[in-house]
């Protein structure tokens, strides 16, 4: 089981009301599964998928990825553990606008001083269909090859779970499904394990699994 949660609760007080945005919530999910997790907006998605990818902490309630407890890390800690086992793909691609293609992929493996697996990214680019694109900066690539960018560079250090954030919002529907087979075949020709949250019932049906969330809990 790559990912394990039990018991997760996270409230908000917005000065009238206490907002449920996670609320005692259980979730596993295997290696190599896609999920979707599916739900209106202000129903929690955002909120959980920002838990499991350790960029904020819970009330109360356990994360456990590849066997580790996410939240008993300190803060430093816990900064190269989301660096090394979790990759993130942004409905807003999050490129830096400075580097080329090659260099916004491989950046993740630089902070980390890991070496740089040349073979992979090469075939992973191709896979995407980018690789005559990999001196490019993110200014000269429409938004549809900004995400595949955004999606090798996830993929490039190999973490053991992938989180995306409505990786497909700002594209459009024939963009979007380009972009979503491509995550898909490549999640499962490198073994990857997906959690993404999207409103898109379409979008949702190609997981393999689908989870709603409604104020707070899981279904």
């Amino acid at each position: 089981m790559v990912l394990k949660i039990n018991d997760l609760v996270k409230h908000y007080n917005d000065g009238n009301t206490i907002v449920k945005a996670v609320d005692h919530t259980n979730l596993e999910v295997k290696k190599g599964e896609f999920v979707a997790i599916i739900g209106k907006s202000g129903s929690g998605k955002s909120t959980l998928l920002n838990l499991i990818g350790g960029l904020d902490r819970p009330d109360s309630g356990e994360i456990y990825i590849d066997g580790k407890n996410v939240f008993k890390m300190k803060d430093d800690e816990l900064a190269v553990f989301r660096r090394q086992k979790i990759g993130f793909i942004f409905q807003s691609y999050n490129l830096i606008p400075s580097l080329n293609v090659w260099e916004n992929v491989v950046l993740p493996l630089g902070l980390d001083n890991r070496k740089v697996d040349v073979a992979f990214v090469d075939e992973l680019l191709k896979k995407i269909g980018i690789e005559e694109k990999k001196k490019a900066l993110p200014s000269l690539l429409s938004g549809g090859q900004q995400q595949r960018v955004a999606i090798a560079r996830a993929i490039a250090a190999r973490p053991a779970i992938i989180l995306a954030d409505e990786p497909t919002g700002n594209l459009d529907t024939k963009t979007e499904l380009e972009v979503m087979s491509l995550l898909k075949n490549s999640v499962e020709q490198f073994g990857q394990t997906l959690i993404m949250i999207t409103h898109d019932e379409a979008i949702a049906q190609m997981a393999d699994r689908v989870i709603r969330i409604e104020d707070g809990r899981v279904s």
